[in-house]
């Protein structure tokens, strides 16, 4: 069902969509070429096995991206993304970590023809490594 009009999208609210990646090394360095955020955190091995988790971690913003994506797989229509609310990076995703990203409509508000969506990412083992709240609008 794609959604082309606000005042008919409250029978998908709960309704859900999903994207799946698998991070890789090459998507880690890419993201830090493209962005210009080179921390060791991100490219640096030897650096991070030194801390806390031992080994480098997939950049946070990464995950918006994936959020993003499956943002676009949701059927709602001509939308645009107002941004992303209450971001929270609640653990680290590795190289090699396969996360799926949850789309859930949470509300519609017609009247301002606005929709909201609670986005999770979740990696393979289960564990919630990212939340956020998307908002979009219509734009037909």
């Amino acid at each position: 069902m794609t959604v082309t009009d606000p005042t008919t999208a409250a029978a998908a609210i709960g309704s859900s969509v999903r994207f799946t990646k698998t991070v890789s090394e090459s998507d880690v360095y890419l993201y830090a070429g493209i962005t210009g955020d080179f921390s060791p955190n991100h490219i640096d091995e030897t650096y991070m096995q030194a801390g806390r988790y031992g080994r480098r971690i997939a950049h946070g913003t990464l995950l918006v991206g994936f959020m993003s994506a499956a943002s676009v797989r949701f059927p709602l229509g001509r939308t645009v993304s107002l941004g992303y609310d209450r971001i929270r990076f609640l653990a680290p995703v590795f190289f090699g970590d396969t996360i799926t990203t949850e789309y859930k409509l949470a509300s519609v508000d017609p009247d301002k023809r606005r929709a909201c969506a609670e986005v999770t990412c979740t990696n393979q083992d289960g564990k919630v490594v990212a939340v956020a709240i998307n908002v979009r609008a219509w734009v037909d």
